[in-house]
């Protein structure tokens, strides 16, 4: 209890919160995350997960990316919920600066918030590979086999497979956002998958809060570290 006491003490003093959220954050929504034991890599398919969304392997064979894509991480109809409902409050008091996200889901704009930092893209935003045209998340998840353009093109989700880069501009302004900070709440990420795991190394202040179930790496450099589910946490604020 002590250490809620403390963590709801340094939100009430703090004017410039950035929030940074891996897979743990959406899990109470019910989207499922990759590493946990019912997760997307303990799941059966022909190749393991990090083949399948692939850059090379998406150019290789589209037709299985977007049947294991469809199946898998096309996650429409789910709701906010109450972490992604306290940040976007948080925003609209002028508490919160901006939230890094590891997540594709767009949750946590559903919610309200504004300032969000998509690391690994969107499911919802989805370009053709030839013109540029957009489409919506329902068109990839309603089109049979590989999704096309009017134009014949293929249409790519906007999100970032392995072997591609993070967005520049993202991390530009995921660092600036971290930089100055007066408190960095990092939760439900296992801090394992880089770059991103890395950017809170920017972070300055004297205020890092770690919030995930299982220990993580940086659990050491934490001011604060609370290995309790988000959900629990969250109702508290």
């Amino acid at each position: 209890m002590e250490k809620m006491e403390t963590l709801k003490q340094w939100v009430e003093e703090s004017h410039n919160i950035v929030f940074f959220g891996g897979a743990g954050v959406s899990t109470e929504s019910g989207i499922p995350d990759f590493r946990s034991v019912d997760g997307l890599y303990s799941q059966k398919f022909d190749y393991p997960p990090e083949t399948i969304i692939s850059h090379s392997f998406f150019l290789r064979n589209p037709e299985y990316f977007y049947r294991f894509y469809r199946e898998k991480m096309l996650p429409l109809g789910f709701e906010p919920n109450i972490t992604h409902k306290v940040l976007a409050r948080w925003e609209a008091e002028g508490k919160l600066s901006a939230v890094v996200t590891q997540n594709i889901d767009g949750l946590h704009q559903k919610a309200g918030s504004k300032h969000v930092y998509e690391l690994h893209g969107s499911v919802l935003r989805n370009y053709c590979m030839k013109c540029g045209k957009f489409y919506s998340a329902e068109y990839v998840k309603n089109s049979q086999g590989i999704p096309r353009c009017d134009c014949g093109g293929m249409v790519k989700p906007d999100v970032v497979l392995y072997e591609e880069g993070l967005d520049q501009k993202t991390i530009e302004g995921s660092l600036r956002a971290i930089r100055n900070a007066d408190m960095l709440i990092v939760a439900g990420t296992s801090l394992t998958v880089y770059p991103a795991a890395g950017l809170i190394n920017d972070y300055r202040g004297n205020r890092l809060v770690l919030i995930n179930r299982d220990e993580t790496p940086y659990d050491g450099y934490a001011d604060l570290v609370l290995h309790r589910s988000l959900g629990e946490v969250f109702s508290q604020l």
